[in-house]
Protein backbone atom coordinates (compact mmCIF):
# COMPACT_ATOMS: atom_id res chain seq x y z
CA UNK A 1 0.00 0.00 0.00
CA UNK A 2 3.01 2.28 0.41
CA UNK A 3 3.43 3.55 -3.17
CA UNK A 4 -0.23 4.37 -3.68
CA UNK A 5 -0.44 5.93 -0.24
CA UNK A 6 2.38 8.26 -1.19
CA UNK A 7 0.49 9.17 -4.37
CA UNK A 8 -2.41 10.36 -2.22
CA UNK A 9 -0.20 13.16 -0.90
CA UNK A 10 -0.81 15.03 -4.17
CA UNK A 11 -4.54 14.33 -4.17
CA UNK A 12 -6.67 17.26 -5.36
CA UNK A 13 -8.96 18.04 -2.42
CA UNK A 14 -10.80 20.67 -4.48
CA UNK A 15 -12.60 17.90 -6.39
CA UNK A 16 -14.97 15.68 -4.43
CA UNK A 17 -15.73 12.33 -6.04
CA UNK A 18 -19.35 11.84 -7.03
CA UNK A 19 -19.68 8.71 -4.87
CA UNK A 20 -18.83 10.83 -1.82
CA UNK A 21 -21.16 13.64 -2.90
CA UNK A 22 -23.97 11.10 -3.18
CA UNK A 23 -23.85 10.62 0.60
CA UNK A 24 -23.98 14.34 1.45
CA UNK A 25 -27.33 15.92 2.38
CA UNK A 26 -29.70 16.20 -0.54
CA UNK A 27 -29.75 19.65 -2.08
CA UNK A 28 -26.57 20.83 -0.36
CA UNK A 29 -23.85 22.82 -2.10
CA UNK A 30 -20.16 21.98 -1.60
CA UNK A 31 -18.45 25.23 -0.58
CA UNK A 32 -14.90 23.99 -0.05
CA UNK A 33 -12.76 21.05 0.97
CA UNK A 34 -9.24 20.76 2.25
CA UNK A 35 -6.68 18.25 3.42
CA UNK A 36 -6.74 17.60 7.14
CA UNK A 37 -3.79 15.32 7.92
CA UNK A 38 -2.00 12.21 6.70
CA UNK A 39 -1.08 8.92 8.34
CA UNK A 40 0.75 5.71 7.47
CA UNK A 41 -2.35 4.47 5.66
CA UNK A 42 -3.96 7.39 3.91
CA UNK A 43 -5.17 10.95 4.17
CA UNK A 44 -8.05 12.81 5.77
CA UNK A 45 -9.91 15.92 4.79
CA UNK A 46 -12.82 18.19 5.61
CA UNK A 47 -15.75 18.90 3.28
CA UNK A 48 -17.68 22.10 3.95
CA UNK A 49 -21.19 22.36 2.54
CA UNK A 50 -24.13 24.72 2.62
CA UNK A 51 -27.49 23.05 3.16
CA UNK A 52 -30.52 23.95 1.08
CA UNK A 53 -31.67 26.37 3.81
CA UNK A 54 -28.24 28.06 3.91
CA UNK A 55 -26.99 26.32 7.08
CA UNK A 56 -23.24 25.54 6.97
CA UNK A 57 -22.19 21.97 7.79
CA UNK A 58 -18.92 20.06 7.63
CA UNK A 59 -18.00 16.42 7.08
CA UNK A 60 -14.86 14.41 7.74
CA UNK A 61 -13.56 12.05 5.05
CA UNK A 62 -10.67 9.57 5.10
CA UNK A 63 -9.25 8.14 1.89
CA UNK A 64 -7.00 5.10 1.53
CA UNK A 65 -5.72 3.15 -1.48
CA UNK A 66 -5.80 -0.49 -2.58
CA UNK A 67 -7.94 -3.49 -1.70
CA UNK A 68 -6.39 -3.60 1.76
CA UNK A 69 -7.47 0.01 2.27
CA UNK A 70 -10.99 -0.86 1.16
CA UNK A 71 -11.19 -3.50 3.88
CA UNK A 72 -9.81 -1.03 6.42
CA UNK A 73 -12.40 1.71 5.80
CA UNK A 74 -15.20 -0.85 5.73
CA UNK A 75 -14.06 -2.21 9.09
CA UNK A 76 -13.70 1.28 10.53
CA UNK A 77 -17.20 2.24 9.38
CA UNK A 78 -18.76 -0.87 10.94
CA UNK A 79 -16.77 -0.33 14.14
CA UNK A 80 -17.81 3.28 14.51
CA UNK A 81 -21.41 2.40 13.64
CA UNK A 82 -21.42 -0.16 16.46
CA UNK A 83 -19.98 2.33 18.98
CA UNK A 84 -22.35 5.08 17.86
CA UNK A 85 -25.34 2.76 18.23
CA UNK A 86 -24.46 2.09 21.87
CA UNK A 87 -23.16 5.53 22.89
CA UNK A 88 -23.81 8.24 20.26
CA UNK A 89 -22.27 11.00 22.37
CA UNK A 90 -18.95 9.14 22.43
CA UNK A 91 -18.23 9.08 18.68
CA UNK A 92 -18.77 11.12 15.51
CA UNK A 93 -21.72 9.80 13.53
CA UNK A 94 -20.53 7.50 10.71
CA UNK A 95 -22.31 8.19 7.42
CA UNK A 96 -20.95 5.96 4.67
CA UNK A 97 -18.02 4.13 3.22
CA UNK A 98 -17.29 3.22 -0.38
CA UNK A 99 -15.07 3.46 -3.45
CA UNK A 100 -14.41 6.45 -5.67
CA UNK A 101 -16.22 6.37 -8.98
CA UNK A 102 -13.48 8.23 -10.85
CA UNK A 103 -10.56 6.46 -9.13
CA UNK A 104 -11.61 2.88 -8.31
CA UNK A 105 -8.41 2.24 -6.36
CA UNK A 106 -9.29 4.87 -3.74
CA UNK A 107 -11.73 4.11 -0.94
CA UNK A 108 -13.33 6.39 1.61
CA UNK A 109 -15.16 6.57 4.92
CA UNK A 110 -17.35 9.59 5.63
CA UNK A 111 -18.62 10.86 8.98
CA UNK A 112 -19.83 14.02 10.64
CA UNK A 113 -17.12 16.55 11.41
CA UNK A 114 -16.52 17.29 15.08
CA UNK A 115 -14.01 20.00 15.93
CA UNK A 116 -11.68 18.53 18.56
CA UNK A 117 -8.74 19.43 20.71
CA UNK A 118 -6.30 16.67 21.57
CA UNK A 119 -5.87 17.46 25.23
CA UNK A 120 -5.96 14.53 27.60
CA UNK A 121 -9.50 14.05 28.92
CA UNK A 122 -10.53 14.00 32.54
CA UNK A 123 -9.90 10.40 33.68
CA UNK A 124 -13.27 9.94 35.38
CA UNK A 125 -15.37 11.56 32.65
CA UNK A 126 -13.58 9.65 29.91
CA UNK A 127 -13.66 6.26 31.58
CA UNK A 128 -17.31 6.72 32.60
CA UNK A 129 -18.13 6.76 28.88
CA UNK A 130 -15.81 3.89 28.11
CA UNK A 131 -17.29 1.84 30.95
CA UNK A 132 -20.78 2.57 29.62
CA UNK A 133 -19.73 1.34 26.17
CA UNK A 134 -18.38 -1.90 27.61
CA UNK A 135 -21.30 -2.51 29.96
CA UNK A 136 -24.17 -1.52 27.67
CA UNK A 137 -22.97 -3.23 24.50
CA UNK A 138 -24.30 -6.68 23.65
CA UNK A 139 -22.80 -9.09 21.16
CA UNK A 140 -25.56 -9.92 18.65
CA UNK A 141 -24.47 -13.56 18.69
CA UNK A 142 -23.55 -13.72 22.36
CA UNK A 143 -20.04 -14.66 21.28
CA UNK A 144 -16.64 -12.99 21.02
CA UNK A 145 -15.44 -11.58 17.71
CA UNK A 146 -17.17 -9.40 15.11
CA UNK A 147 -19.25 -9.90 12.01
CA UNK A 148 -16.32 -8.86 9.79
CA UNK A 149 -12.58 -8.30 9.92
CA UNK A 150 -11.41 -5.01 11.43
CA UNK A 151 -7.93 -3.54 11.28
CA UNK A 152 -5.74 -2.06 14.01
CA UNK A 153 -2.91 0.06 12.54
CA UNK A 154 -3.53 -1.62 9.22
CA UNK A 155 -3.38 -5.14 10.66
CA UNK A 156 -6.19 -7.58 11.20
CA UNK A 157 -7.75 -7.34 14.63
CA UNK A 158 -9.39 -10.55 15.82
CA UNK A 159 -9.32 -13.32 18.39
CA UNK A 160 -6.37 -14.84 16.52
CA UNK A 161 -4.46 -11.58 16.31
CA UNK A 162 -1.65 -12.58 18.70
CA UNK A 163 -0.48 -15.38 16.43
CA UNK A 164 -0.90 -13.16 13.40
CA UNK A 165 1.01 -10.29 15.05
CA UNK A 166 3.95 -12.58 15.84
CA UNK A 167 3.97 -13.98 12.31
CA UNK A 168 3.98 -10.47 10.86
CA UNK A 169 6.75 -9.38 13.21
CA UNK A 170 8.92 -12.32 12.19
CA UNK A 171 8.22 -11.62 8.53
CA UNK A 172 9.14 -7.95 8.96
CA UNK A 173 12.28 -8.38 11.05
CA UNK A 174 13.41 -11.89 10.29
CA UNK A 175 13.84 -14.95 12.52
CA UNK A 176 14.77 -14.72 16.16
CA UNK A 177 15.85 -17.76 18.24
CA UNK A 178 14.37 -16.35 21.45
CA UNK A 179 10.98 -15.74 19.84
CA UNK A 180 11.11 -19.25 18.36
CA UNK A 181 11.62 -20.64 21.86
CA UNK A 182 9.12 -18.44 23.66
CA UNK A 183 6.30 -18.60 21.08
CA UNK A 184 5.16 -22.15 21.87
CA UNK A 185 5.36 -21.42 25.60
CA UNK A 186 3.17 -18.36 25.13
CA UNK A 187 0.44 -20.25 23.27
CA UNK A 188 0.63 -23.56 25.11
CA UNK A 189 1.11 -22.34 28.68
CA UNK A 190 0.86 -18.58 29.26
CA UNK A 191 -2.37 -17.84 27.38
CA UNK A 192 -4.32 -20.80 28.86
CA UNK A 193 -2.98 -20.00 32.33
CA UNK A 194 -4.16 -16.37 32.16
CA UNK A 195 -7.41 -16.70 30.23
CA UNK A 196 -8.96 -20.03 31.28
CA UNK A 197 -9.52 -18.94 34.90
CA UNK A 198 -11.78 -16.14 33.62
CA UNK A 199 -14.34 -18.79 32.70
CA UNK A 200 -13.63 -21.43 35.33
CA UNK A 201 -15.29 -22.21 38.68
CA UNK A 202 -18.59 -20.70 37.57
CA UNK A 203 -17.08 -17.46 36.28
CA UNK A 204 -17.90 -16.08 32.85
CA UNK A 205 -16.84 -13.13 30.69
CA UNK A 206 -19.38 -10.97 28.87
CA UNK A 207 -18.29 -10.14 25.30
CA UNK A 208 -18.04 -6.33 25.37
CA UNK A 209 -17.68 -4.01 22.42
CA UNK A 210 -14.16 -2.60 22.56
CA UNK A 211 -12.71 0.24 20.54
CA UNK A 212 -9.77 -2.00 19.74
CA UNK A 213 -7.05 0.63 19.23
CA UNK A 214 -7.72 3.10 22.01
CA UNK A 215 -4.55 5.10 22.44
CA UNK A 216 -4.59 8.82 23.21
CA UNK A 217 -4.25 9.88 19.54
CA UNK A 218 -7.58 8.18 18.77
CA UNK A 219 -9.44 10.33 21.24
CA UNK A 220 -10.20 14.01 21.58
CA UNK A 221 -12.28 16.65 23.31
CA UNK A 222 -15.29 18.00 21.42
CA UNK A 223 -14.79 21.79 21.23
CA UNK A 224 -18.54 22.44 21.28
CA UNK A 225 -19.53 20.18 24.17
CA UNK A 226 -16.26 19.75 26.06
CA UNK A 227 -16.92 16.00 26.20
CA UNK A 228 -14.67 13.09 25.19
CA UNK A 229 -14.86 11.47 21.75
CA UNK A 230 -13.19 8.44 20.21
CA UNK A 231 -12.55 7.62 16.56
CA UNK A 232 -10.49 5.34 14.26
CA UNK A 233 -11.95 2.24 15.89
CA UNK A 234 -11.27 -1.38 14.94
CA UNK A 235 -13.88 -2.92 17.17
CA UNK A 236 -14.90 -6.42 18.13
CA UNK A 237 -16.54 -8.11 21.10
CA UNK A 238 -13.90 -9.05 23.65
CA UNK A 239 -13.05 -9.20 27.33
CA UNK A 240 -13.41 -5.55 28.38
CA UNK A 241 -9.90 -5.57 29.85
CA UNK A 242 -8.49 -6.21 26.37
CA UNK A 243 -8.96 -2.47 25.80
CA UNK A 244 -6.23 -1.73 28.32
CA UNK A 245 -3.45 -3.65 26.64
CA UNK A 246 -3.17 -0.56 24.47
CA UNK A 247 -2.79 1.54 27.62
CA UNK A 248 0.28 -0.33 28.79
CA UNK A 249 2.75 0.41 25.94
CA UNK A 250 4.97 3.35 26.86
CA UNK A 251 3.85 5.37 23.82
CA UNK A 252 0.39 5.82 25.30
CA UNK A 253 -0.68 8.50 27.76
CA UNK A 254 -3.63 6.73 29.36
CA UNK A 255 -1.75 5.99 32.55
CA UNK A 256 -2.59 4.32 35.82
CA UNK A 257 -4.94 7.15 36.82
CA UNK A 258 -7.22 6.21 33.90
CA UNK A 259 -7.21 2.54 34.86
CA UNK A 260 -8.04 3.44 38.46
CA UNK A 261 -10.84 5.72 37.28
CA UNK A 262 -12.28 2.99 35.01
CA UNK A 263 -12.30 0.47 37.82
CA UNK A 264 -14.31 2.85 39.97
CA UNK A 265 -17.13 2.01 37.50
CA UNK A 266 -16.27 -1.57 36.52
CA UNK A 267 -14.59 -3.97 38.90
CA UNK A 268 -11.53 -5.99 37.92
CA UNK A 269 -12.43 -9.40 36.53
CA UNK A 270 -11.88 -12.37 38.81
CA UNK A 271 -9.42 -13.80 39.56
CA UNK A 272 -8.10 -10.37 40.45
CA UNK A 273 -4.60 -11.71 41.10
CA UNK A 274 -4.18 -12.38 37.38
CA UNK A 275 -5.08 -8.82 36.37
CA UNK A 276 -1.55 -7.52 35.71
CA UNK A 277 -0.65 -10.68 33.85
CA UNK A 278 -3.73 -10.40 31.63
CA UNK A 279 -2.94 -6.79 30.79
CA UNK A 280 0.66 -7.71 30.01
CA UNK A 281 -0.65 -10.41 27.67
CA UNK A 282 -2.98 -7.96 25.94
CA UNK A 283 -0.15 -5.42 25.78
CA UNK A 284 2.08 -7.96 24.08
CA UNK A 285 -0.20 -8.04 21.04
CA UNK A 286 0.02 -4.27 20.60
CA UNK A 287 3.79 -4.12 21.12
CA UNK A 288 4.34 -6.98 18.68
CA UNK A 289 2.20 -5.28 16.08
CA UNK A 290 4.10 -1.99 16.42
CA UNK A 291 7.39 -3.86 16.08
CA UNK A 292 6.11 -5.37 12.83
CA UNK A 293 5.25 -1.93 11.50
CA UNK A 294 8.81 -0.64 11.93
CA UNK A 295 11.21 -3.30 10.59
CA UNK A 296 14.26 -1.08 11.11
CA UNK A 297 13.73 -0.72 14.86
CA UNK A 298 15.41 -3.46 16.89
CA UNK A 299 14.48 -1.62 20.08
CA UNK A 300 10.80 -2.37 19.45
CA UNK A 301 11.56 -6.08 19.21
CA UNK A 302 13.45 -5.94 22.49
CA UNK A 303 10.49 -4.18 24.09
Amino acid sequence: MGDNSENLSSYDWKTIDSNVVAHLPKGCHVVSSQSHRSSFWGHTGCINVELADGTPLSFFVKIVPDEHGKNMVHGEFESMKAIYAVLPDFAPKPIAWGTYKDTPDIHFVLCEYREMTHEMPDPYKFTARLAALHKNSMSPTGKFGFHMATYSAGRLSSRKNMKMALDLEMKAKGPDPELDRLGPILFDKVIPRLLRPLESDGRSVKPSLVHGDLWYANSGIDVETGESLVFDACSFYAHNEYEFGQWRPICNRFGDEYLAAYHSYVQISAPEGDYDGRLDLYKLRFNTQVSALFPESNALREQ
